[in-house]
């Protein structure tokens, strides 16, 4: 598929191509080290390899590998997973905007594989993470970003990071448009969160949300019956499992198949999906190619273990900052 020059193209409806400094996205939310079993196969005492995982980070490092200047904000503990988490991400090309917490501890999670699927342990109460607040929202704008990313996760982590999310998907701050995954997961959401949701939601410019989610929290089956639910956000992404995705902008909705793949483990493959929609959206792309980069990516996720493909390659030119993009803040 061809694609226009990241440096020449104006899209439709997002702010004007940014300067070297200026971010193209921002993601504020949480970031897990991940320990994975080696090899990913059930076994007695397995050894684990360290990767990290984390919706909105998720997101950064995919779109820095697209080569666009993706900027990440959130807060970790200052540990060996925190300073793996930041080593990782800069790799990749993403501006770490991290505020380190020395009384915290960087959360972390595990997968189990098994014949039955995967099951995903968490160590993450009490994180550095958990104490986002609305004060970090002026760190995320001052990359002035043309769209900011946040997800459900963060808006379940704690009062003060739910504010965080309210306070990102805030029409007034500015031009940058607003995206918003829906990311229900039900070890973490309770059911109070179905309301604290759909208003978000309905706030964002841009919408993720699985069926999956929709039905356990709305009782919606049907992309259609979803859009009537959540009709303020212009882009509106039903994403129908195994299926593929319906994509719904103004008054009309376009259907994208999912790509057929040997799936490995899913986790991860939503974030891959908003993250080539949103590659497309700044590119000005029309829907349908938006959906087509979000299926090809999350196909490439599919296929693999962890949160994102393994990548050593830093996107060249993402950042023009002439140093490390690692920055405390």
């Amino acid at each position: 598929m061809s694609r226009p020059s990241k440096g020449t193209t104006k899209p439709s409806g997002v702010a004007p191509v940014p300067e070297p400094s200026r971010a193209d996205v921002a993601c504020a939310g949480e970031t897990m080290a991940l320990l994975l079993p080696e090899p990913f196969a059930p076994g007695p005492s397995p050894r684990l390899r360290v990767e990290i995982g984390g919706a909105e980070s998720n997101v950064a490092v995919h779109l820095a590998r697209a080569g666009r200047r993706a900027a990440w904000h959130s807060a970790l503990g200052e540990d060996p997973f925190g300073h793996r988490i930041r080593e990782v991400l800069t790799a990749s090309g993403v501006r770490c905007l991290v505020r380190t917490d020395p009384d915290r501890l960087t959360g972390l999670y595990m997968k189990e594989p098994g014949p039955g699927g995967t099951r995903v342990r968490y160590w993450r109460r009490g994180s550095a993470a958990s104490t986002l607040g609305p004060d970090d929202a002026a760190r995320v704008w001052r990359s002035r970003p043309r769209i900011v990313h946040t997800t459900g996760i963060t808006v379940a982590l704690s009062d003060s990071a739910d504010a965080l999310v309210g306070e990102l998907l805030d029409g007034t701050r500015g031009p940058a448009l607003r995206s918003f995954d829906v990311n229900h997961r039900p070890a973490l959401h309770g059911p109070h969160n179905a309301g604290r949701l759909l208003e978000l939601a309905r706030r964002a410019d841009i919408v993720f949300c699985g069926l999956d989610e929709a039905l356990a929290l709305w009782g919606t089956t049907s992309p259609r019956r979803l859009r009537e639910l959540i009709e303020g956000p212009r882009w509106l992404v039903a994403k129908q499992g195994a299926e593929g995705a319906t994509a719904f902008h103004q008054d009309r909705s376009w259907f994208q198949a999912a790509p057929e793949v040997e799936v490995v483990e899913p986790v991860g493959a939503g974030d891959a999906f908003a993250a080539g929609f949103l590659d497309g959206l700044l590119d000005g792309a029309p829907v349908p190619e938006c959906l087509a980069r979000g299926a090809e990516l999350a196909g490439t996720v599919l296929a693999t273990d962890g949160d994102i493909p393994p990548h050593r390659t830093r996107a060249p030119g993402a950042w023009e900052t002439g140093g490390d993009p690692t920055t405390e803040v």
